[in-house]
C-alpha cells in the first residue's frame, strides 16, 4: 500500500502519517528522515527534535536526505518524511529525474507512507530558485498521487480523502 498525506506547514500530516504507518506495519516500521543536517538552522534543528520525540522508539530511522528510494525494500514499512525536504536538497535535478525516482517505487512491494507539504496555493514567486522549487513540488505531488492507494489532504489536523 503507498499513502500521500500532504497539506501546510503544521497542518498535522506528519503525526496521522506515523499513526496510519504504525497502523499498517507488523514490525517495526521505518522511519525515513529527509532532512540535510548540513544546513546549519538552529530552528529546523528544534523541529527535527520535536518529530524525534513524537515518535519515540516506535521507528527504525534512516536519515537519506538525497536518495530515499535506494534504502526501500519489498516486505517493509516506511514513512518517508518529508517529500518536500528531498526535494529541496536534490533542487538541481531536472523534472525527468525526480519522476524516474518515483516510479522506481511503483513496482516495490512494500508499504510506503509519504508526507509532502503544499506549497502550490499561493501566487508564483519572484525568483527563479523558489519557483523552481513550488513547480516541482506540484509536479512530484501528482505523481505520487498517481502512485498510491489512498491520498489524504490534512488541514488543522483533519484529514479528507482525495482517494
Amino acid at each position: 500500500m503507498k499513502i500521500l498525506y500532504f497539506g501546510g506547514q503544521k497542518s498535522g500530516k506528519s503525526t496521522l502519517a506515523e499513526e496510519k504507518t504504525i497502523e499498517l506495519s507488523d514490525l517495526k516500521p521505518y522511519y525515513i528522515a529527509t532532512y540535510d543536517r548540513s544546513f546549519d538552522d538552529s530552528e529546523m534543528k528544534t523541529r527535527v527534535l520535536k518529530h524525534q520525540n513524537q515518535r519515540k522508539e516506535k521507528f527504525v530511522t534512516i536519515e537519506e536526505p538525497k536518495n530515499f528510494v535506494s534504502k526501500i525494500e519489498e516486505g517493509n514499512t516506511y514513512l518517508i518524511d518529508c517529500i518536500s525536504m528531498w526535494i529541496l536538497n536534490n533542487i538541481e535535478n531536472s523534472e525527468d529525474e525526480f519522476l524516474m525516482k518515483l516510479e522506481k517505487l511503483k513496482n516495490i512491494d512494500a508499504n510506503i507512507i509519504f508526507v509532502l507539504n503544499d506549497v502550490n496555493s499561493g501566487v508564483i514567486p519572484f525568483d527563479k530558485e523558489s519557483r523552481k522549487f513550488v513547480d516541482l513540488t506540484g509536479i512530484v505531488g501528482q505523481k505520487l498521487a498517481s502512485l498510491c492507494d489512498e491520498v489524504y489532504e490534512v488541514k488543522l489536523g483533519l484529514t479528507s480523502r482525495l482517494k
